[in-house]
């Protein structure tokens, strides 16, 4: 792969107890283990993280194949949830739920959509095989 932009990120302290920023520093933030999972919630976790970039890279995805097909889909909105949980193996694993809301648009032309964007996503792509992610679509 030719790479067409690079983010960096540099996690410190005690790992989801510690701080993580960006290079250029425009993302800055401190970590606290979730308190469902023991923690202090006092902090960003990193799959509040992930679920706010992959909605955001699923949007776009979403956006650039309605483009392609001159959709006009301006009110559009994805939300993710992201879930940790036991693998069942000694360790953990993420599971993903896309909520895509696409108003006035056909519901099988908004799920014709939905399923082009997934083929496009860097985030989907990057997850699939890996990990469930459900899709579910709607105009509200």
């Amino acid at each position: 792969m030719e790479a067409l932009y690079t983010a960096e990120a540099l996690a410190t302290g005690a790992g989801r107890n510690g701080r993580v920023a960006t290079s250029e520093g425009r993302l800055d933030f401190t970590l606290a283990v979730p308190k469902e999972l023991g923690g202090s919630g006092d902090g960003a976790n990193p799959e509040q993280l992930f679920a706010a970039g992959y909605a955001a890279c699923f949007h776009s995805a979403l956006q650039t194949v309605a483009r392609a097909q001159k959709v006009s889909i301006a009110d559009s909105s994805v939300g993710a949830r992201v879930q940790i949980g036991s693998n069942g193996e000694g360790g953990f694993g993420l599971a993903v739920q896309l909520e895509v809301v696409i108003p006035d648009l056909p519901h099988e032309q908004a799920i014709s959509l939905a399923n082009a964007a997934h083929q496009v996503c860097p985030y989907s792509n990057a997850t699939r095989g890996n990990i469930d992610v459900d899709i579910t679509v709607s105009d509200d």
